[in-house]
């Protein structure tokens, strides 16, 4: 690890600590809890040892510290107002849980329903709060520890791909230092925890189609139920693209089809067994009509300043087809400037038009990746056009689309690498053409000199 990170990441614990005491010690030793044993990890396995290391503890100063921001500055209404939400139920569920006299309000209602949207994160905070209190900063620092360990993830999904240290150190390193995915993984929310969990999800079924292993498949499983419990939709897409990445397969051998079929098996008795298929079809039954959507997309387009598209109707097949188009585009490009309202929203421009810039380098390497990489990119591409299509039609408010698009863009930005490297290489390749020829005629030019004086 870099010296001179190793003293910045000191001096803010001790900085965590001392301005915010006793929830900054909390956040610390949680820190020091699951930091010193990922660091141990990878330095025990890594290739990369050093990078590895450093990206992880550059992406946990920004997240810890912008959390820090937010929480001292009381500003999660204009950042993440569910922060609050979250907070309220852990603490009704740790009241409950402890036989405590509790009111019937909204806070009880959700800590008391196990089948409410997104239970998951209602049982984490409520159990991180039973062991070290009611401290939101401290949560929230777990939240931003796990969306700092998705940069040295990504990485290891990148290079199962494409094997290349560029491509891997690059994805990484977007991960780690792009605004949004700083900003949702810095708060009590659960978007980084997904993204955390989508990247170990496709890492797993990317190690998993090359050979057999019983850590990858408990990484998948633990990944299917996490995700299951923060987002059930979600669970859909990435399932289908576990089995359909294990039926194409990257060859078709008698062993690596029975391997992949055993695979499937036990995800899928694994999964039965804890609740989640028989609970997923419940859930599908009762939102996946589109008619339950086009209420959920209605209410999203007109109950705030920063819906479109209030007169969409997706309550039909071809409405909903016809709705792809504008929802894509607001997907990926929204928010656009001259729709701007908000200060949260004027705050994210210069990263939209980051983005935008990066568009072309991620069609470039999107190309490339189809025309040679396509196997081995099969899960990831298959779960990411499922996605953008479900949000382009049910999502109906651009500031979802701007904190849900991180959901596609850890993996997008795989493909912004590649072709980033691509670039880069050509340049190389041109260079040293181009030092070739100077170095050819150099030779040439003292050949002639040579001649010339034996003359």
């Amino acid at each position: 690890m870099d010296k001179r990170l190793l003293v910045i990441c000191s001096i803010f614990a001790l900085a965590l600590t001392f301005f915010s005491f006793p929830d900054g010690a909390l956040s610390v030793m949680l820190i020091l809890i699951i930091a010193i044993p990922t660091v141990a990890l990878i330095r025990k396995y890594a290739e990369e040892k050093e990078f590895l290391t450093n990206v992880f503890f550059i992406a946990l100063l920004f997240r810890i510290g912008l959390g820090t921001l937010i929480h001292v500055f009381d500003l999660r209404g204009l950042f993440g107002p569910d922060a609050i939400t979250y907070d309220g139920i852990g603490q009704r569920m740790v009241e409950i849980w402890k036989g405590l006299a509790v009111p019937s309000d909204f806070y009880t209602l959700e800590a008391q329903n196990p089948g409410s949207s997104g239970w998951g994160m209602n049982y984490l905070v409520g159990s991180i709060y039973l062991i070290f209190g009611p401290s939101i900063l401290a949560v929230q620092t777990f939240c931003g520890i796990i969306g700092a360990l998705t940069a040295p993830m990504i990485y290891y999904c990148a290079d199962n791909i494409f094997n290349n240290k560029r491509v891997s150190k690059l994805s990484a390193l977007f991960i780690a230092l792009f605004p949004s995915f700083i900003i949702w993984s810095s708060q009590l929310l659960k978007d980084g925890l997904i993204i955390f969990l989508l990247v170990c999800a496709m890492t797993a079924i990317l190690q998993l189609r090359k050979n057999f292993n019983s850590f990858n498949v408990a990484l998948l499983i633990f990944s299917l139920f996490g995700i299951f419990s923060l987002r059930f939709y979600i669970f859909y897409m990435v399932a289908t693209s576990v089995v359909g990445s294990l039926v194409m397969g990257l060859n078709t051998t008698l062993v690596s089809t029975v391997r992949n079929t055993i695979i499937i098996i036990l995800v899928g008795l694994t999964l039965t067994y804890l609740g989640v298929i028989r609970n997923a079809t419940s859930d599908f039954e009762k939102y996946g009509n589109l008619e339950r959507i086009q209420i959920s997309r209605q209410y999203l387009a007109t109950s705030a300043g920063s819906g479109f598209g209030e007169d969409v109707d997706v309550s039909t097949t071809s409405g909903a087809i016809s709705t792809i188009p504008i929802g894509l585009l607001y997907l990926f490009f929204a928010p656009f400037p001259w729709e701007v309202t908000k200060l949260s929203q004027a705050l994210v421009l210069p990263e939209t038009f980051i983005w935008w810039a990066l568009i072309p380098i991620f069609i470039s390497g999107l190309w490339y990746t189809l025309k040679n990489k396509l196997r081995g990119a099969t899960p990831i591409l298959l779960f990411s056009l499922m996605l953008s299509i479900s949000y382009a039609i049910f999502q109906g408010n651009v500031g979802m689309l701007y904190r849900q698009r991180t959901q596609l863009q850890v993996f997008l930005f795989i493909f912004i690498a590649v072709g980033w490297t691509i670039i880069r290489e050509r340049r190389e390749n041109r260079n040293i053409l181009a030092q070739a020829k100077k170095n050819q005629l150099r030779k040439k030019i003292q050949v002639q000199q040579v001649k010339y004086n034996h003359r």
